[in-house]
């Protein structure tokens, strides 16, 4: 089971003064990741979804002022490691936050800055309005990456890889913006992590080779006490996908870039 918290309605006359969160509910799905040999090339696999949706209410607005509220999700911690017997890894990491220049960073879908998307994830409110809104906002994340069985540099066709992790943890805001001001009121925090590890045997035959080591549920999110503040990071570019680069790190020698960022930035 998720975290759900519940609140009685508020009463006030504006949205800054009266928004009020009548229930937030956030989990992960109980099923575990599933895993796909199904190509000659790469592994695949599906991490099960987190979920957050917030129910809402907004007493009638008398000014005219437009106001966002949704979900702003960022990536604390990113471990991504594909081994590849005594050959060395190659992994996905996202440079400043992995040596620690910043706390956080954006997982926006890109697009639409600062928020996670703008379907279901957003609802925007227009004063003045004359009536109460009640409204929904929700979203959903997980990983589908591909895994290439051969090592990411130079042309070896060779199956050598031997075990996938991966460890990331993420903090998600529901926040109302003004869009006029910017000025921003996080409503509620939620933390949740997302852990894989699968052991890989490349000498046996495609479709018999992994074993999903994880436990079978993940763990929980929590939908905090205390609201955290959103640093910088989580509202701008560039967000974590535009951001990462993989590294082939061998056993021995120097690592080298395989996918450079799609952000162009010092790295």
């Amino acid at each position: 089971m998720g975290c759900v918290q519940s609140l009685r309605r508020c009463k006030a006359k504006g949205l800054r003064e009266g928004v009020c969160v009548l229930e937030v509910n956030a989990s992960i799905d109980p099923d575990p990741t599933s895993v796909d040999e199904s190509s000659s090339v790469v592994l695949r696999y599906r991490t099960p979804h987190f979920r957050a949706s917030a129910r809402l209410s907004v007493p009638p607005i008398t000014s005219t002022e437009t106001w966002t509220v949704g979900w702003i999700q960022a990536c604390n911690h990113m471990e991504f490691h594909n081994t590849y017997g005594a050959k060395g890894m190659s992994s996905w990491e996202l440079p400043e936050l992995r040596d620690g220049k910043i706390q956080a960073i954006s997982d926006s879908d890109g697009v639409n800055y600062p928020w996670y998307g703008n379907t279901t994830e957003t609802c925007i409110i227009v004063g003045p309005t004359r009536k109460e809104s009640k409204f929904t906002v929700s979203m959903n994340d997980n990983f589908y990456p591909s895994v290439t069985w051969g090592i990411p540099v130079g042309r070896s066709d060779e199956h050598l890889l031997s075990s996938v992790r991966r460890d990331q943890s993420f903090t998600t805001w529901l926040v109302a913006i003004n869009q006029a001001s910017g000025e921003t009121l996080v409503l509620r925090t939620v933390r949740w992590r997302m852990r894989l590890h699968i052991e890989v045997d490349p000498q046996k035959t495609l479709g018999q080779r992994t074993r999903l080591c994880e436990p079978i549920a993940q763990e929980q999110p929590l939908i905090l006490s205390k609201n955290l503040p959103i640093p910088t990071n989580a509202m701008v570019k560039p967000n974590a996908n535009d951001a990462q680069v993989l590294m082939w790190r061998p056993r021995t020698g120097e690592p080298v870039v395989v996918i450079p960022p799609k952000y162009c930035a010092d790295i």
